[in-house]
């Protein structure tokens, strides 16, 4: 319940915006200066729609092998329990990965010339220095620590996160539906977080009554022992 209750409360940040509450303070120069500018590299065409319809197969493709690697991530720092060297070997893959992709997206090397000291080289540097390092070292550690059960619980509630930067950072103005929306994320990951923890006290308190069981079973067998070590004691010539 707690999972359906999340990820409506998700659905409905991302499809219904509903009338404005709050105008943000922030200046929206910031948030529409990377807007309105183009990628690097990028190619301005009107094909909007099948940059959509692209965009949103790429994200659910990333989203269910991201899904894939939590598990298999969580077996690794199971058995090699060093999250700085497995998140080092992570980034380096990836650098070896991205770089052919980038150099044959953008074979103009002049093209990198654009990133000027503006909110894209900010974005940048912000994903690759806290994203890509800090953030997936937090995650390791938390797969470590916790499982990937535990981990995938925050993914929902980073939606009513984003809405709340955008609104002080970015001048994006507060809407009833990010308002409901991130209230309904934060109850279901309130219950998630709940039913999780009953989960585990349940499982202790099964492994003691398990305990506790078996110790039952195996003190007749005990007090047999020593009633008949006792009986052998009190025979008479057993002492010589």
């Amino acid at each position: 319940m707690g999972s359906v209750v999340t990820i409506a409360g998700a659905l409905l940040v991302v499809l219904y915006k509903g009338p404005m509450l709050i105008k943000s303070p922030a200046s929206p120069s910031l948030g529409f200066a990377f807007a309105q500018q183009p990628a690097v590299g990028t190619i301005i065409t009107g094909t909007q729609q099948s940059d959509w319809v692209k965009g949103g197969a790429l994200l659910a493709a990333k989203y269910v092998l991201g899904s894939l690697w939590y598990i298999y991530q969580a077996k690794v720092v199971a058995k090699y329990p060093a999250e700085l060297l497995v998140v080092f070997f992570y980034n380096l893959s990836c650098v070896i990965i991205a770089a052919p992709v980038c150099l044959i997206e953008v074979p103009n090397s002049s093209a990198w010339n654009m990133l000027k000291h503006d909110v894209r080289l900010y974005s940048i540097l912000y994903a690759g220095l806290l994203n890509s390092g800090f953030g997936i070292l937090v995650h390791t550690w938390g797969l470590h620590v916790k499982g990937p059960v535990y981990v995938a619980l925050f993914r929902p509630l980073s939606i009513a996160i984003a809405a709340a930067m955008g609104f002080i950072f970015l001048g994006d103005n507060l809407y009833l539906g990010s308002l409901i929306g991130s209230l309904i994320i934060s109850f279901g990951f309130y219950v998630l977080i709940w039913a999780r923890a009953q989960e585990t006290n349940g499982d202790i308190s099964q492994r003691g009554a398990k305990f506790s069981e078996s110790s039952t079973e195996s003190a007749p067998l005990l007090e047999e022992y020593n009633d008949s070590t006792n009986e052998e004691e009190h025979e008479p010539g057993t002492a010589a």
